[in-house]
Parts: structure tokens; C-alpha cells; sequence
């Protein structure tokens, strides 16, 4: 039996729960090595380290890299309300070249949330420096994270 979106009956996840659960469902992000280190309501922090394999021609991070970790917390961050989200619009600026061994910290914190849409600002860190600079707007759906 259902009523809108979730099963009669079905258990909402805490929204510290939420990430664990989309990063257990994620084999790009796994493969990225990124790690949780702080999740809740509204905010979450994650960290990677930069491989060799994930080098550009010029011996630097790919573009890419720095993008999908800040696109990661932007993601996650946005459905600890409890709400699948999904992005409609992303960018970033690249403001330091990454290097193999660099450890990164991305964290998203959830500037605005409206009924419909929801407003990311992620910042990418290697120790103090500030090295990119994320911003996301999401699509908050009716479906609701479950335990099932």
C-alpha cells in the first residue's frame, strides 16, 4: 500500500544516516575514495586524497576531480532534509592546482531551502587554502529517504 511516495508504514532515515546510505550506493564516488567525516541536517563534510590516476598532461589534479568531490557533498548535504534532491544547475571555480598526494575537504552547507529547490555553497579546502569554490541548486522531490 502506498501514500504518495513512501510505504504506509516505512521508517524515514536521520539525516546523518542519509549520506552513508548514497555513499554505499555510489561506485564512482567510492572508487574516488571519499570519506564522510561529518554529516548532519543540512551539512556535510568530506575528504579525498588525490591519486596518481586522476592526473591530468600536466601532472595536476583533473578538473574533474575537485568537481565530483564538491558535487558529492553538494548532493549529499542536500538530502539530509530527508527529501530525495537532485542538481539542476552546478558550477565551480577552480582557484589552486591540485597535486598528487593533496588531501581535500569539501564542505557543503545548505544556504536556502524553499519547498521546491534548495541553494549549495560548497567549499573545497587542502589544509586552510581555499583551492575551489562549488555552488548547486537542487530539486527537492516528494520522495522521502527510507530504511528499506
Amino acid at each position: 500500500m502506498k501514500e504518495g511516495n513512501t510505504k504506509v508504514g516505512s521508517v524515514k532515515i536521520n539525516p546523518e544516516e542519509i549520506p552513508v546510505k548514497m555513499l554505499s550506493l555510489d561506485p564512482f564516488s567510492s572508487w574516488l575514495g571519499i570519506e564522510i567525516l561529518e554529516a548532519e541536517k543540512g551539512r556535510v563534510k568530506l575528504g579525498m586524497r588525490i591519486r596518481k590516476e586522476m592526473l591530468n598532461s600536466m601532472n595536476k589534479a583533473h578538473g574533474g576531480i575537485s568537481y565530483s568531490l564538491a558535487d558529492t557533498a553538494f548532493g549529499f548535504a542536500a538530502n539530509t532534509h530527508g527529501k530525495y534532491a537532485v542538481s539542476i544547475e552546478t558550477s565551480i571555480n577552480h582557484i589552486e592546482a591540485l597535486n598528487e598526494g593533496d588531501y581535500l575537504i569539501a564542505e557543503s552547507v545548505i544556504e536556502k531551502v524553499g519547498n521546491k529547490l534548495g541553494f549549495n555553497i560548497v567549499e573545497i579546502k587542502r589544509g586552510d587554502d581555499l583551492v575551489a569554490l562549488f555552488k548547486g541548486v537542487v530539486y527537492r522531490t516528494s520522495k522521502d529517504w527510507t530504511e528499506e
